[in-house]
């Protein structure tokens, strides 16, 4: 039995691949698999490990006789889990070990924009700095400020539990805080109180362009954006729009509305922080995740339930 995994994993999955008697064709190279090879080389597969970069659709499901799609991601939106379960086809994700990475990244991306380090790091290397002044690069202060986290999910939950040790006071919308100290909110309401809003939510038809104009009207001149879970719940055009201005005052990004094509507006400003998806990229966490998509996909080709099963 043949499995194509779609990129360079952790050799850790591969190796349980291997052990469980699997074929493994993995594809090679810096870039997501071009869509042609994609379907060429699926053929004749039973199994099926893609990135979060790899649309999985009607065509690729029928390009080959897959039994199990065995994403390496915890998103799933690039998976047409509808088509799947019409061809009998299991899918799976690898949710929960990527979650303290992320956490780690948005927090990272949240302390350099609101105290405006790479601006800082651009002005030194440009042979700017001259001193230290008064008013320079001044940026927000964190204890008593205000997180808001839209989506209170696992890792909101973890990236509220980082900002409480710089003394934020959290408010939410959607999710369950559990022990976490967060007041409840509306989305309009969290927007206009918070310091700092950190995405945490998953792409779906109604969350798609979610925070846009509307949204950033809402916010504070002096508010951080961070957004670290999927590029199109945000506009980035709108987004931009708000930035040249200073309707809000900066921005940390993981991800991207057309990613991996940025905004060219956003290119072009200092205030943003333009990461290449970084959330879960940790020696680590990425052994974590090649680990549980291979055992995923072995309990499902040997007939047992998979860990992470969506579909």
């Amino acid at each position: 039995m043949r499995v194509l995994v779609t990129q360079e994993i952790d050799p850790i999955g591969l190796q349980i691949l291997a052990d469980a008697g699997l074929e493994v064709d993995v594809r090679a190279g810096p870039r997501p698999i071009d869509r042609a090879v994609l379907l060429d080389r699926v053929g004749g597969c039973v199994g099926l490990v893609p990135m979060p970069t790899d649309r999985i659709d009607a065509a690729v499901l029928d390009a080959g006789p897959l039994r199990v799609v065995a994403q390496h991601a915890v998103g799933f939106d690039n998976l047409d889990l509808a088509a799947a379960r019409a061809r009998g086809v299991i899918c799976t994700n690898t949710p929960g070990v990527l979650t303290d990475a992320t956490a780690d990244l948005a927090m990272a991306l949240l302390l350099a924009a609101s105290r405006r380090v790479v601006e800082g790091d651009r002005l030194v290397r440009r042979g700017e700095f001259e001193g230290w002044r008064p008013t320079m690069l001044r940026g927000l202060d964190l204890r008593g400020g205000v997180l808001g986290i839209v989506g209170m999910g696992r890792i909101g939950r973890a990236t509220a539990e980082r900002a409480q040790a710089f003394g934020m006071t959290l408010v939410h919308h959607r999710g369950d805080p559990q022990e976490l100290p967060s007041l409840p909110v509306g989305l309009d309401e969290l927007l206009g109180m918070a310091d700092v809003v950190s995405l945490h939510f998953p792409l779906r038809p109604e969350t798609r362009g979610l925070i846009g104009a509307a949204a950033f009207s809402a916010m504070n001149s002096t508010a951080v954006l961070v957004n670290t879970s999927r590029g199109p719940v945000v506009d980035d055009s709108a987004l931009a729009e708000a930035l040249r201005p200073g309707q809000i005052a900066a921005a940390g990004l993981d991800v991207y509305a057309h990613g991996p094509q940025v905004e060219p507006a956003l290119l072009a400003l200092d205030n943003v922080i333009l990461a290449p998806h970084l959330g879960s990229a940790t020696r680590g966490t990425r052994r974590k995740m090649a680990e549980l998509a291979a055992r995923n996909m072995v309990a499902a080709l040997g007939g047992d339930v998979p860990p992470n099963r969506i579909a």
